[in-house]
């Protein structure tokens, strides 16, 4: 099944959540190709979530405190459908129908008219 953007970029946060890491290692962690995440990178960090750290040779990307707001309004987003998901199962296992109780001497008369 194919992500759309926005569980793209939810998957790229979610990978740099704990810590700074290359290139690789977020393809990795997303199970996605490495130049598919850097055209993400690029839009994530024009938009002020990810930024670029160099430590010697090694180029690393990192979550900005804006990237952990929105990455934690995506996760609790998640979590408020899911929710909302089992509530409704809930509801549906429930929901018998509501059994009629009637008076058996009204029933007895009309019968009996």
């Amino acid at each position: 099944m194919r992500r759309s953007k926005l569980e793209i970029y939810e998957a790229i946060l979610s990978a740099l959540a704990k810590r700074p890491l290359t290139i690789d290692s977020i393809a990795y962690r997303t199970n996605m190709d490495c130049t598919l995440i850097g055209q993400h990178l690029e839009s994530l960090m024009k938009n002020g979530l990810v930024e670029e750290r160099f430590t010697g040779k090694r180029r690393l990307y990192a979550i900005t405190e804006r990237g952990m707001a929105v990455f934690r309004t995506l996760s609790f987003q998640r979590y408020l459908d899911k929710i909302a998901k089992s509530i409704k199962a809930a509801n549906m296992e429930t929901a018998a129908p509501t059994p009629v109780i009637t008076n058996n001497k009204e029933e007895k008369r009309e019968s009996e008219n």
